[in-house]
């Protein structure tokens, strides 16, 4: 370990020794970096967690506000709603990081480097600007408890996931597989739900940079329904 920061294996170089040297909690891994971060409201204090900075201008946070708590892969603009904050929409201004044993907020460091080039580099396609489709998180309501469950659609697996569930008639809570959750689970809060992870805006309704009308991430040959098949004999095409 050299200045705090914590190496692994084959790692990628995105900032500086120097730019991450007086910063908080940092680790270098494969394809992001992660520095403790936070957001203070005046009424229940400070809300901690871990902010992932990753090369294609994804930002995402894992809060540790409490032992207990669940919520992960949240947008800064999300981690700022649920820490309470009361002046809420202004994340970059609201979240920090600790340098020099200080609360700096984000738009003041290094950290939004990769996140405002790919703002700059977004060209109303539904493709981030290195190529790779964009997805919006969607929910499917339990055919038991009425409940609306969040899916993520970040990768293949887990879009096929998605895929696969939407097609369930029948689908329960306790289907999903990446995240322990029964019926008995509370539903996500609605001010949480509008949050659908939109590269543009976290609060996105649907707009061409996450609604996604087909790709290789989320059409699959080996699967028979209409939308698939459409789809793989037009890319043959």
């Amino acid at each position: 370990m050299a200045n705090g920061v914590e190496r692994e294996s084959e790692l990628v170089v995105m900032f500086s020794e120097e730019e991450l040297s007086e910063m908080s909690g940092v680790r270098r891994c494969l394809n992001y970096i992660e520095v403790t971060c936070g957001c203070t409201s005046h009424r229940y204090g400070d809300a901690v967690g871990r902010l992932r900075v990753f090369q294609n201008g994804d930002l995402e946070i894992t809060c540790e506000c409490t032992p207990g708590c669940q919520e992960d892969k949240m947008t800064p603009a999300a981690f700022e709603k649920h820490s309470g904050r009361e002046t809420a929409r202004k994340w970059k201004n609201n979240v920090w990081v600790i340098v020099n044993e200080e609360k700096v907020p984000l738009f003041k460091t290094v950290l939004l480097k990769y996140y405002n080039q790919a703002s700059k580099n977004a060209n109303g396609s539904h493709r981030s600007h290195n190529g790779r489709a964009c997805h919006r998180d969607e929910f499917i309501r339990c055919t038991r408890c009425n409940k609306d469950r969040r899916f993520r659609l970040r990768t293949k697996e887990e879009c096929r996931i998605h895929h696969d569930a939407l097609a369930d008639s029948n689908w329960k809570c306790s289907d999903l597989p990446y995240d322990k959750i029964s019926c008995d689970d509370d539903e996500e809060r609605a001010s949480r739900r509008v949050y659908r992870g939109c590269a543009r805006s976290p609060t996105c309704k649907g707009c061409t940079s996450c609604v996604c009308f087909g790709c290789e991430i989320c059409r699959f040959s080996d699967c028979s329904c209409q939308t698939c098949v459409d789809f793989t004999m037009n890319a043959k095409t």
